[in-house]
């Protein structure tokens, strides 16, 4: 090809490519800006899909299935060894006061105070028709409250629908503790949802309570 041709192709094809950009600058709203194009705010940005499945929720889930006051009963009997009358009549109390829960948490944890406290602990989150989760949990306790202690934890959650609900950080009640057939309980309350945590023997620290746990899918350390 000699220099001649060489230069007329190459103008051609100059043409040609002014010609594709002029109609793109017509084709395109005067106040478009192509840097949109990725911008994170976007309604069609293409985000990282959010899991989906039983944990996760989805839109044709259904309404999570919850417990029989018998069912509750007969697993807190079996979980800390104690009789069914007194499991019943701690359960008995909780349905009255919350209904069916949808959930629960079998686990163990250890706490320690002297004025300030921390508490952690770990366990499984059963519901019907959901997957069972691993969970742990851990916070600060403050109250006129001394000494350490270990004890096995049964927690009935209350409008739980799918488990990754229980990811965040849960308050205490206060006022909220009681003791019933050597059972302690207090209750948690974050974003709609009641945690009710049932602790053997708990009732001469039921001061440490007073905090709040949050429950993360993995150990932390800080639990600030």
């Amino acid at each position: 090809m000699d220099r001649r041709t060489l230069i007329v192709s190459s103008l051609a094809a100059a043409a040609a490519a002014g010609d594709a950009a002029a109609q793109e600058e017509r084709d395109t709203p005067p106040d478009y800006d192509h840097r949109q194009d990725n911008h994170p705010d976007r309604p069609d940005y293409d985000h990282a899909p959010r899991p989906t499945g039983p944990a996760y929720g989805g839109p044709n889930d259904q309404p999570a299935r919850p417990y029989e006051r018998g069912e509750i009963a007969h697993n807190v009997s079996d979980f800390f060894g104690v009789t069914a009358e007194n499991a019943g009549a701690l359960v008995e109390r909780l349905f009255h006061e919350n209904g069916r829960p949808t959930g629960y948490i079998a686990g163990q944890e250890g706490s320690g105070a002297f004025f300030f406290g921390l508490r952690y602990g770990k366990g499984l989150l059963y519901m019907k028709d959901r997957p069972t989760l691993r969970v742990y949990w851990q916070g600060p306790t403050g109250g006129f409250d001394f000494g350490a202690n270990a004890s096995r934890v049964f927690t009935l959650c209350y409008d739980l629908e799918y488990p990754d609900m229980i990811f965040r950080r849960f308050p205490g009640v206060e006022g909220s503790a009681y003791l019933v057939g050597g059972l302690g309980v207090n209750y948690q309350r974050a974003d709609g949802i009641t945690l009710a945590p049932i602790r053997a023997g708990v009732g001469l620290r039921l001061g440490a309570s007073v905090g709040y746990l949050a429950y993360s899918r993995q150990r932390n350390i800080i639990p600030l």
